[in-house]
This record gives C-alpha cells, sequence and structure tokens, in this order.
C-alpha cells in the first residue's frame, strides 16, 4: 500500500502505541488513551481531551481517556472496507488487539446494506458493524436489530467532532446508534497537476469553459464511474447533492432529505440536468460509466495521454489514485467544487463512516470506545486516505497536502451538510442510486425517472 510513512517509521508507531496501550491495561487502567507521544514527535494530546469514549466494558477512565482491559474472547466487524482500505483498518485495531486480548475477525464488503439487511433477517449479525447512513441505521433500530451505544461518553464525543455528526448518529428517540470515525469531504474537483493548468476557477461557469477549451483530441472533461456493486448509482448521487446545495441552497435541500421537496420540482430536475451535462462531456461514455468501479473512475486522468482532466470525488479518493491509477502523492492536487449560485457561496457537503453494534458484548464496548480514540485514527491517517473525525489527530499526522487540507476545510467549515442519501430512508436512498444508472443510460427519461422518485417518497416517508 502506498503511503508517506517508511516502514520502519510504520512499525515504530505500531510499536510504540501498542506498549503504552499495554501499560494501561497492566496498571489496572491508570494510564489515558493508547497514544503517548504521536509519531513525528509531536506530543498527543492529554487524556482530558483526548479520547472522547466513556468506560469500556465498565473499566474505569482516567481522566475520561481510554482505559484498555485485558478482556479476552473476539468481536466480529464487518465493514465496507477492502483491499488497502482493509489493511489500514487492520492496522489501526492491532494496538487493541494487544491491549485487550481479543481477537478482531474482520470481513470486508461492499455491499454493505445487502448483506447486514439479509444477516437481520435470518439473525446472524456480527457484533460490529459498518453502517450504510444514518436513515438505515435508524430502521435496523427500530426493528430492534441495532443496540444503543449508551456507553460512549456523547458529550465528549460531540466536542472532538466536526458540529453535526455526533447528532446524525442518533435515532429519534435521542439515543446514540452510530459513532463517526472517518470523515470525507464531498465535493472536491481533483486534477492531474501535469494536465491541468486552468487554476481554481470561481465559478461553475468558468470550470468548464476552461477545461472544454483545454481538451483535445479523444480527451473528455470529466473522468466519472458509478459502478460500486448493490450501491451502484452513489457517486452520481454525491454530484447531484452538491450541484443542488450550490444551485438551489440549503433550504431546498434539507426539504428535499425531509421528504417535503418532490423530486419533479424544477430544483431538483435542474440537479439532475446539470449532472448530465457532466455525463455528455465525461470519459467513455454512459456505458463505460456505468460499468466502470468507483475506484478506478479516475484512472484515465493519469494516462499518458490522459483520457480526461477532472474527476470529482470526496476526499477519501486519494488512496484509490495511488493504489489503482498508480499515482504518487504530489502528481494530483484539487480545489472544491466552484460556486453555481453566489448566493449559496461556500456551500460544502460531508459523509463519514458509521460504526453501530448489533451484539452488545465487552469486546464490541470496547473496540467502539477505542475506534473513538484519536490514537486509534491517527494510524489510520498516517497511512493515507483518512480523514479523521477526532478534531485532536494533529495536523502534522497528515502524510500529504490534499489529506491535509481536505481535514482543515471539515474542521473549518461554517456551513456543510451532511450526504442526502445517507439521511433518507432506505427505500429512498436505494431508489436514488437506481435513478442515477437510469438516468446515465438514457437521459431523455429524466421526466420519468423523477416521476417514480416521487412515487418511492410518497411511501418511504409515509406520505
Amino acid at each position: 500500500m502506498a503511503n508517506q510513512t517508511s516502514r520502519p517509521g510504520r512499525l515504530w508507531v505500531l510499536l510504540a502505541v501498542a506498549a503504552i496501550v499495554l501499560a494501561a491495561c497492566s496498571s489496572g487502567g491508570e494510564s489515558a488513551a493508547p497514544g503517548g507521544e504521536s509519531p513525528g514527535g509531536a506530543s498527543a494530546p492529554p487524556a482530558e481531551s483526548a479520547a472522547p469514549g466513556g468506560s469500556p466494558a465498565g473499566s474505569p477512565a482516567a481522566g475520561g481517556g481510554f482505559a484498555c482491559e485485558n478482556i479476552g474472547g473476539e468481536v466480529s466487524v464487518v465493514g465496507s472496507w477492502t483491499g488497502a482500505e482493509q489493511d489500514s483498518f487492520t492496522a489501526m485495531v492491532a494496538p487493541w488487539e494487544e491491549c485487550s486480548g481479543a481477537k478482531v475477525n474482520y470481513t470486508g464488503s461492499r455491499d454493505l446494506a445487502a448483506q447486514l439487511t439479509t444477516g437481520i433477517a435470518s439473525g446472524t449479525l456480527p457484533d460490529v458493524a459498518g453502517l450504510p447512513g444514518p436513515g438505515l441505521m435508524k430502521e435496523w433500530y427500530d426493528q430492534g436489530a441495532l443496540k444503543p451505544l449508551d456507553f460512549v461518553d456523547f458529550d465528549a464525543y460531540a466536542a472532538a467532532t466536526p458540529p453535526g455528526f455526533a447528532d446524525a448518529g442518533k435515532a429519534s428517540d435521542g439515543k446514540l446508534l452510530g459513532i463517526f470515525t472517518k470523515a470525507a469531504v464531498k465535493g472536491l474537483i481533483y486534477y492531474a497537476k501535469a494536465n491541468w493548468q486552468g487554476g481554481e476557477p470561481a465559478t461553475w461557469d468558468e470550470l468548464n469553459t476552461t477545461a472544454r477549451g483545454a481538451v483535445s483530441g479523444d480527451e473528455k472533461e470529466w473522468c466519472i464511474g458509478v459502478e460500486s456493486g448493490a450501491a451502484s448509482g452513489w457517486p452520481g448521487t454525491d454530484w447531484i447533492e452538491d450541484i443542488l446545495l450550490r444551485q438551489a441552497g440549503p433550504d431546498v435541500y434539507d426539504a428535499w432529505v425531509a421528504g417535503e421537496q418532490k423530486w419533479t420540482s424544477p430544483e431538483i430536475k435542474a440537479a439532475f440536468e446539470t449532472f448530465g451535462d457532466a455525463v455528455a462531456n465525461a470519459y467513455g461514455g454512459s456505458n463505460y460509466i456505468v460499468t466502470t468501479n468507483f475506484g478506478k473512475a479516475a484512472n484515465p486522468m493519469f494516462a499518458d495521454p490522459p483520457g480526461c482532466l477532472l474527476h470529482h470525488q470526496a476526499s477519501f479518493i486519494t488512496d484509490f489514485f495511488k493504489n489503482e491509477a498508480g499515482a504518487k502523492d504530489g502528481d494530483f492536487d484539487f480545489f472544491v467544487m466552484p460556486d453555481i449560485n453566489p448566493d449559496f457561496s461556500g456551500a460544502i457537503t460531508t459523509a463519514g463512516d458509521l460504526f453501530g453494534m448489533f451484539n452488545d458484548t465487552p469486546q464490541a464496548e470496547s473496540l467502539i470506545n477505542y475506534l473513538l480514540t484519536p490514537e486509534a485514527q491517527q494510524i489510520w491517517v498516517e497511512r493515507g486516505g483518512f480523514i479523521s473525525m477526532n478534531k485532536n489527530v494533529p495536523a502534522d499526522a497528515y502524510p500529504d497536502e490534499t489529506s491535509k487540507r481536505s481535514a482543515e476545510i471539515l474542521a473549518g467549515a461554517s456551513s456543510a451538510k451532511f450526504d442526502a442519501s445517507d439521511l433518507m430512508p432506505n427505500a429512498m436512498n436505494q431508489a436514488f442510486f437506481e435513478a442515477v444508472v437510469a438516468y446515465v443510460q438514457n437521459p431523455g427519461d429524466l421526466d420519468s425517472i423523477l416521476a417514480n422518485l416521487d412515487n418511492v417518497q410518497a411511501d418511504a416517508y409515509g406520505g
């Protein structure tokens, strides 16, 4: 896996963190979180501010920090991370395994929603799992499958997390159901430095004019790929969400999430059509777009000659640039998707990876509290492709300028909206995914596609 920390450096990080965690275990929980001195010589935050979690498995936490207990046993985890991302998750939980004496049995699946839905029906569920989004999370809780995280110190967790994220993990009754570890800043426009000379356009119109004037031969403005197994279409939902927020503003965006804005309204239709304009100026054509996995979609941007100039994606995508396209840090850069309507200047969309608990065990509680700590999240931050939800991870832990800037954008955002499709009921979310694929294949069917989404909306929201 490509990352900026040398192999000896990575080993030192793991051993140092593990040693301090073990010290916490052997001292009966008197020591704070598993961090100690962070790699690179920067001191970890003190226990009072470092670890947002409460006491794992009933063990007292020194100063509100993470107190590890040697509890043994095992914990089953299902998440969306495979390949290099799975390697990074494994590295992140390794110190906790050393400390707790428990084993993490991890399974990665890109069809997370389908797998967990099947598991709920059969009664065969992991202890801990990544959750596809707040909408489905709440449905699973209402069904009695997902357990509340009453053991987490919510106030400390919320204080260490960018505004809005902690509350997005709550049920309607106020119970915390999911915790965020990995963040994503959406609406970023990536480019290969060797090919893009257009600077940072101030407006959407300027961006398109500059890009379409720069392409030559078979080169196109955009690289787009929306294939993602059972979740195919979601990259296109990100496009439409970013466009809608910048075209119609946050009030329309919020009404849409709440099921109060019709899909056939002029605002939603205009957002689809703007996305359709990008599709019409994208590499490979519609069949290529719907069959190309999102993680490989930017590969033509790094080809010689390049197939496209620009790629719209979230901050996590840099790991795929390196592992799928062979790009190196320094080969690419980004700017935030520019304004469309100046009345809504500066708006951004965000998302994050949720974890929830299906089986309440000491191992599950302990692991969740550990994952909340800056020390745990810093391990993955330093490996690349991870923006931490914990604001106490030091800025110098980010291995490259693109991830560091993404973290700064998230931490400093004054107006940010959470991913709309993730907040919608599952039936609406899935229909949105499918609508994107249908629209890319047959843009002339937009009116009927939106009318169908109105019908799904009425059922999904109980209208």
